[in-house]
Parts: C-alpha cells; sequence; structure tokens
C-alpha cells in the first residue's frame, strides 16, 4: 500500500468519524492528572472478561496534534487489573486497515495466546476479533502492547497490574502507575528507514573537529588518532548511546509530555507505590527523584528484597516498583532522562495539584571508553587482576548448585566466537568480553549519588527449581551499526531456519556476550530467567535483562512452558533489523506433537509477514556439544513474524504545530 493511500484512507476514516472530536485528546482514566485524594489506586478496567478494540486514534502531545494507535479510543491503552488465580478473556477487535496484535508481555500463558505475528499465532487480521483467554499463575506489574509492525512506536501499548491472590508482601497507602515512552512525529516505517539509509542520521550527538583538537591536547595526538581509527573499525562512534535521541522523540510520561506535567498525588507521610514501565520504542531512561530515596520491591513483576537507591536505569520493556515516603508539603520532581541525555520526561509528585518543582538540568552526556568496546580489562586501570568471568557470570556459590560437574575452568570468554556466522553483519566481535552486573549503567558510575546495579537485585523469596544447570548455550549480540544490522550470532531473523531448541523440563546457562557497543535489553517471552548475579537461590528472576556493551551475563531457565516463544532486543528498530529468534521448548523426544504446531505454515501465509528465509546455518546454540535440534515439522520461522515488512499504511503520524 502506498504511502499517499494510506494518508487518504487514515484522513477519510477519521472524517467519518468526525474528525474534530477524533482529533481531540483522549487519555485514559489512569493517566488522568491529579486524581482525587479520595482515590488511592488508579481508574482500571477490571473483571475477569474484557472487550479492547484497536483503531487510529488523534492526540495532542505538549499541545502538539499527532496521530497513533489507541485501545478503545485512548493512547496509552486502558490499564488492565487482574487477579491472580482468576481466568481471563479479553476479546481483542481490530478496526484498522492492518494486522495487530497484543502480547502480555511478562505474562505467563500458553503460547498459543502470546501474541506474536507468525510465531504463535497468526496475528488480528482488519475486521477480525481474536480471544486471548488464560489462567493467571503471577502477580505484579507488567504492559502489553502490540508485537505487529512499528505498531508499538505510535501508542498500541498499556499498563496491566496482576494484584496478588493472598496478602501483598508489600505494603503501601497509594500507588501511581508511571509509563515512559518515545514519540516521534514521524512515520515510524519513515524514521526506520532513515537508520538503514544512515545509522547515525538520528544521532545529533556526534563528536567534532572541536573536541578532535580537544581530546589531542588532552591525550596526544598520536593516541587520539589511534583512537579514532579504532572506532572507525568498529563502525560506531563514543557517542553511539541511542539510536533515535532527543531531536526526533518527544518524551513522554502516561501520555504527556515535560510541559503537560502529569502529576501524582499523596497526603505527607503515605508510603506511595511508583510503578515504573519502560514502554518506550528506543530509549533506557534514567530515574531520580530529587529529595526523595526511593526502595525497590519489584523488578519485571516479580518481589525483591527491598533496596533503598537514590537514582536507577530503566531498559526499555523493564519495570520496577518503589516506595517512595514524601514527608513534607512540597512538589517532587519524578525525573526521567534519556541514557543519552539528550532530553527527559517528567512528572510531579504533590500533595495539591497545581503544584511543580525545579526540573534537573541535564547533565553532560557520558561517553563510550574502550570498556565498551570489551577489550582487555586487564591493562585498564583498577582493574588489574580482576577475573570477571568469575565475578557474576556463573561460577559464584550458587546454593546446591555443583559447579565442578560445568567445569567452567575450561569456558574461555573468547571461545564459543566460532558460532557467529561471519559476514558484513558483524563488525566485531569482544575480545575479552566480561561481568558488568556491579556497575547501575552507562553515565551512573560516578553520580555523588547511591544507583543501583542488577548486582543487588536478590528475589524476596528462594526461587523454585534449585537445580544446577544440565545445559549450557552461548549467544552472542552482534551488529554492524554502520549498515544498521542487528543479529544474534551474525545471523538476521529473516536469515534463520531453525529455533533455538529448549528440551521440556531441562535446567539450563544461557550466557549472552555483548559484541556490539550498544545496551541490549533482551527479552524471553514465554519464561522468567533468573539472572546469576551472585545471590544463588535468590537470583533475581525476570523477564527482560539489559545487556551492556562488552559484557558477558548468564541467565538460568527452567524450560517449562512448551511452544515456541519469540527471544529479541526490545530496542524496536533493534528487533525490526533483525536482533530476533525463536526459543522453541520441546519434549525430550524432539517431537513438540502435532497439535502445537500443525497450523504455522497457515498462520505464516494469513499474516503476511514475510518471505521464507534462505537455508542459512545457524548452528552453536547449544555450547559444549549441545546443538540446536532440526526445526522438524516447524515450518515459518523463516518469517519476519510482523518485524520486517514494509510500510504498514500507518503515514499520517506526523505532527501538526
Amino acid at each position: 500500500m502506498s504511502l499517499d493511500l494510506s494518508r487518504r484512507r487514515l484522513l477519510g476514516g477519521l472524517a467519518a468519524a468526525g474528525g474534530a472530536a477524533a482529533a481531540t485528546s483522549l487519555l485514559p482514566g489512569w493517566s488522568a492528572h491529579a486524581r482525587s485524594l479520595a482515590s488511592a489506586s488508579p481508574e482500571a478496567l477490571t473483571g475477569t472478561t474484557f472487550n479492547l478494540s484497536i483503531g487510529h486514534q488523534m492526540l495532542r502531545i505538549d499541545g502538539r496534534r499527532t496521530h497513533g494507535y489507541g485501545v478503545n479510543g485512548h493512547v496509552p491503552a486502558p490499564l488492565l487489573r487482574w487477579r491472580e488465580g482468576d481466568e481471563v478473556t479479553l476479546n481483542v477487535t481490530n478496526t484498522l486497515d492492518e494486522d495487530t496484535s497484543i502480547h502480555w508481555h511478562g505474562i505467563l500463558l500458553p503460547f498459543q495466546m502470546d501474541g506474536v505475528p507468525g510465531v504463535s499465532f497468526p496475528g488480528i487480521a482488519p475486521g477480525e476479533t481474536f480471544t486471548y483467554r488464560f489462567r493467571l499463575r503471577q502477580s505484579g506489574t507488567y504492559w502489553y502492547h502490540s508485537h505487529s509492525g512499528l505498531q508499538e512506536q505510535a501508542g498500541l501499548y498499556g499498563p496491566l497490574i496482576v494484584d496478588p491472590a493472598g496478602a501483598d508482601p508489600v505494603a503501601y497507602d497509594r500507588e501511581h502507575v508511571i509509563v515512559l515512552g518515545d514519540w516521534t512525529y514521524q512515520h515510524p516505517h519513515q524514521l526506520f528507514e532513515h537508520l538503514k539509509k544512515n545509522a547515525h542520521s538520528l544521532n545529533f550527538n556526534a563528536r567534532t573537529l572541536g573536541d578532535f583538537f580537544a581530546d589531542a591536547r588532552a591525550d596526544g595526538l598520536s593516541e587520539t588518532i589511534s583512537g579514532r581509527a579504532a572506532w572507525g573499525r568498529m563502525r560506531m562512534t563514543p557517542t553511539d548511546l541511542a539510536d533515535v535521541t532527543g531531536e526526533t522523540y518527544d518524551y513522554v510520561i502516561n501520555g504527556r509530555g515535560p510541559a503537560d506535567n502529569w502529576t501524582g498525588l499523596f497526603r505527607p507521610g503515605e508510603r506511595v507505590r511508583l510503578r515504573i514501565i519502560n514502554a518506550a520504542a528506543m530509549t533506557l531512561f534514567n530515574i531520580r527523584i530529587p529529595g526523595l530515596s526511593m526502595t525497590v520491591v519489584q523488578a519485571d513483576g516479580q518481589n525483591v528484597r527491598p533496596v533503598e537507591t537514590d537514582e536507577f536505569q530503566i531498559g526499555v520493556a523493564e519495570t520496577y516498583d518503589v516506595i517512595v515516603t514524601p514527608t513534607e508539603d512540597r512538589a517532587y520532581t519524578f525525573m526521567a532522562e534519556t541514557i543519552d541525555r539528550s532530553g527527559y520526561a517528567r512528572a510531579t509528585l504533590a500533595p495539591r495539584e497545581g503544584m511543580s518543582a525545579a526540573v534537573p538540568e541535564l547533565r553532560p552526556m557520558p561517553l563510550l571508553t574502550m570498556r565498551d568496546m570489551g577489550m582487555d580489562h586487564g591493562s585498564m586501570g583498577g582493574m588489574d587482576g580482576m577475573d570477571h568471568g568469575a565475578m557474576n557470570d556463573g561460577s559464584m556459590d550458587h546454593g546446591s548448585m555443583d559447579h565442578g560437574s560445568m567445569n567452567h575452568g575450561d569456558m574461555d570468554h573468547g571461545a564459543t566466537a566460532d558460532q557467529i556466522r561471519r559476514g558484513p553483519g558483524v563488525a566485531n566481535i569482544a575480545m575479552a568480553p566480561a561481568s558488568r552486573l556491579h556497575e547501575p549503567g552507562l553515565g551512573l558510575e560516578d553520580v555523588p549519588h547511591r544507583a543501583l546495579a542488577y548486582d543487588q537485585l536478590a528475589s524476596l523469596d528462594p526461587n523454585d527449581d534449585p537445580r544446577a544447570p544440565e545445559r549450557e548455550m552461548t549467544i552472542h549480540l552482534t551488529s554492524n551499526m554502520e549498515r544498521y544490522m542487528w543479529s544474534f550470532d551474525g545471523v538476521s531473523f529473516h536469515e534463520v531456519t531453525e529455533p533455538i531448541v529448549f528440551h521440556e523440563g531441562e535446567r539450563l546457562r544461557m550466557h549472552l556476550v555483548n559484541d556490539t557497543m550498544m545496551n541490549h535489553p533482551i527479552h524471553l517471552h514465554g519464561m522468567f530467567f533468573e539472572l546469576v548475579n551472585g545471590h544463588g537461590l535468590h537470583n533475581p528472576r525476570k523477564h527482560t535483562v539489559i545487556v551492556k556493551p562488552g559484557e558477558k551475563l548468564a541467565i538460568d531457565i527452567t524450560a517449562d512452558e512448551p511452544g515456541d516463544w519469540a527471544f529479541h532486543c526490545h530496542l524496536l528498530y533493534h528487533m525490526h533489523a533483525g536482533m530476533m529468534q525463536v526459543v522453541s521448548v520441546r519434549p525430550r523426544d524432539g517431537a513438540m506433537g502435532h497439535d502445537a504446531h500443525q497450523d504455522h505454515a497457515m498462520h505464516d501465509a494469513h499474516a503476511g509477514h514475510g518471505e521464507a528465509a534462505p537455508a542459512a546455518a545457524h548452528d552453536g546454540h547449544g555450547a559444549h556439544g549441545a546443538q540446536s535440534e532440526p526445526a522438524t515439522g516447524h515450518d515459518g520461522h523463516g518469517t519476519h513474524g510482523g518485524h520486517g515488512g514494509g510500510p504498514s499504511g500507518h503515514d499520517d503520524h506526523g505532527g501538526e504545530g
């Protein structure tokens, strides 16, 4: 479909619906300004049966008119509130002129209900209704979003809360939901095309000739030239912190820009629970509330031992619940500064509506270093003699785990690099990847206050599975930034011919090695994993983890959810460019069964999300002799699953002044 035709259809549809009314900003009740203090919780859709309708929606952000995708007429989508143990039914109707879908991020459910076109179901065609039905086996803070094309970038996301069946271990008097986002007034596919044609075209933080001379004066001409050459070989620059910056994005909280100043009320002395969700397409944020400390009580919907901090970095798709206790009768600024410090979203916590507090100045932009290239850390000051492989990557005390049987001593960090398919899509392989779980995140290393690091997170209750991993595998995160190519093990999703195979019931360890110089929030559908961070049976359970540049970390997985599950980077344009795979959890005999797989070829043909992939080998996912099995009877995984197609008929996304 041409963009012009899409524009005419959209405008015609808006006119038919009453263009002026459709252009009104329709925010859901949970995101409304300054709710009455009489209500301790945000407005939500509750019960066990929900009717959700996806359609075009006009809205305003900081007064600027723009187009997005809405649910029941709202951008962001309504807050859904469920209860652990209930069976929920969700009838999702597509009123668009393109396919759509809803993925329930972090929710445990049958794979057919996971909502990923081309992987778990065909998608929802225009005019059709798809019924999701599943029983809730967990509690916590989660969210939902489209997994079709780039619809998520255009506002097709919303928060959800699952209340525990019993008593909540987190005590609080009031709660607010805070959903972070990044908004573009461009058509998302046009933005992606900019990145494909020139990966640096939307990064306005490039270093200048003046920076070169300043570095030469500080470090010497020879060292400066050699450093520039090293960056050139990597096809990166020290300012490649974010592909898309504040020059292109407006940053929003609950659908509101900084000038709109979303406000949440409190009574001084109350324990206020903030349910923070990063629903941005491409942006990591650093979160702080000047004048208030935060106690982290939940990460990715899973309760953790309370840890007090002043700032933390939140990756795309992660969630954190924090408790704050404002005691003064004044306003506080909730500050969400982007990782590259090119912009911010902000909100206000206040005892009365109409109040505001000072907004902190943006801090200087941090720069990437040789450390982020995965270079030899032993040559760096303060790093001599550190065994990074032993820090948090599986060789610490993990309760009852028998590490002797796993032979960690034979595991060379670079040994699995042979599994990478070399080609134009791989610009670099980290020579000495190291654990960085003790680091709070880029730009937070030297802040004059407490900053949360992954190694501080510990699950509140012991994890259910104390077994040692019986198998290990290594996945490399690979790229060529200059060509905007992103992949796992050098193989882009459209080239994948077989899934990553887990055996049902097995306990396995997956090592993630970031050979790129960008942070990647890696998300596994269908199962939680335990981040191996030194807390043994209390290693935190997560569904998404930031893998820092040049980092190697480990996650432990109990493969107890049969079916096919997406596994991908949650930076939307990285996933769209190919950093995605499918994990197939199969019975020990290797046969998934006819019922589970009979419709995959039909699903892909119906969804129209890409052509069959070329027969590219993708070996090496089962390290230490455990190779991926052939995808017998498992057709269709060589498609994009809705993430590699052309323009999706979403053209009138451009804003009007």
